[in-house]
């Protein structure tokens, strides 16, 4: 079966659910193990990796939750399918660029994806919609107790699960969420909340993790010590800070359209006017005004309009889903012209942003952003 037939509509992707999930988009729980007297993926040779390979796959394919699952090597894999597994968020960017002794198991469902021969010998990870940090640490603690009875982790009795990068060694758990913040970032108040963040030991990235920037006001954050605590208490500890930046989103959100009404309305309804009428539009522009689209809904700018149409084209426009979508080879220009293309037939039943008569004392406050 090849990936893309596999893989879930974008639209029914998009129409997932779940608590917080107009700040917190989706949250994953992930976990790092290696097999006991094999090298390290690094380090490993190919003949060395194929066999950690052929051991771990079959573990992972029979196991009850991955019943129907999607199995193969990465080096069957085509690149546009790979890059397609990134901007859905299932693999990393770096385990999509692996070829020969790494491989990729997803669950029919989407909420169980295992790497294997990434950077460790096994990359398990479940993901949620919205904030479910609990679920998806329940989740992939299930899934990894069944699959140690099937394989010999390297485990180490006094520094625990013994992992290729030393900031994984421990517990080997990453637990993290993907927030949408434009509030906080149109407030100017993202940069303080980020140096928070940090000072309490958790790490903020960008929309494709470390290295990356945040596209579309998106922003995973994560712990980042995974040794000298529990899961428990990490998984607990991140529920705790992400519940304070939910509520200082929303406070940011409800600020503006108390002072600056006009500064709100005037980037939604620039970014509305763009996305409906451009006929040529890049990936990074598209992303940023989708996010104040989004923005938009949730605060009933576009009533009738569901939020869901706009995740769906978060998926769509990026560029390995519309060269999937409309032609195997595209340049760069070609999909601006597409993607604008579809943007414009996407939107073309959503009406003008549907604005509030602002009050004459809110037409003297200072509109600055």
């Amino acid at each position: 079966m090849q990936i893309h037939s596999f893989l879930s509509p974008p639209a029914e992707t998009a129409r997932r659910h779940g608590p917080n999930d107009r700040i917190v988009m989706s949250s994953r729980v992930r976990l790092a193990r290696n097999i006991r007297d094999f090298a390290f993926p690094g380090w490993a040779k190919k003949p060395e990796r194929v066999r950690v390979l052929d051991a771990i796959r079959p573990a992972v394919e029979s196991l009850p939750e991955m019943a129907d699952a999607f199995s193969e090597a990465m080096d069957n894999l085509a690149a546009l399918d790979k890059q397609i597994l990134v901007e859905r968020h299932l693999i990393s960017r770096e385990h999509a660029a692996k070829t020969a002794g790494s491989g990729l198991v997803l669950n029919r469902e989407e909420t169980f994806c295992v790497m294997i021969n990434e950077e460790d010998h096994l990359r398990m990870q479940a993901l949620r919609p919205g904030l479910q940090l609990r679920q998806a640490w329940n989740a992939i603690d299930a899934l990894d107790t069944a699959l140690e009875k099937k394989l010999d982790y390297a485990f180490s009795n006094e520094l625990g699960y013994l992992t290729a990068c030393p900031t994984n060694l421990g517990t080997g758990i990453r637990v993290s969420a993907m927030l949408h913040l434009p509030g906080l970032v149109l407030a100017e108040h993202i940069n303080p909340i980020i140096q928070s963040v940090n000072k309490l030991g958790l790490a903020v990235r960008g929309l494709y993790g470390e290295g990356t920037e945040a596209l579309g006001n998106v922003f995973q954050v994560s712990n980042q010590m995974t040794l000298g605590e529990n899961e428990t208490t990490i998984v607990e500890r991140l529920e705790k800070v992400l519940s304070q930046i939910i509520e200082h989103e929303e406070n940011a959100r409800q600020t503006l359209m108390e002072q600056k009404p006009k500064v709100v309305y005037n980037h939604i309804g620039r970014a509305y006017g763009t996305l409906a009428n451009a006929h040529s539009i890049t990936s990074k522009e598209t992303m940023n005004f989708l996010s104040l689209l989004r923005l938009g809904v949730d605060m009933g700018v576009f009533p009738g309009t569901e939020r869901s149409l706009v995740d769906e084209l978060f998926l769509t426009t990026q560029p390995a889903h519309l060269q999937r979508k409309l032609s195997d080879k595209l340049s760069a220009e070609e999909r601006d012209i597409l993607r604008a293309d579809m943007l414009r037939e996407s939107l073309k039943n959503v009406s003008r942003p549907l604005i509030k008569k602002i009050e004459p004392r809110e037409l003297d406050k200072p509109t600055d952003s």
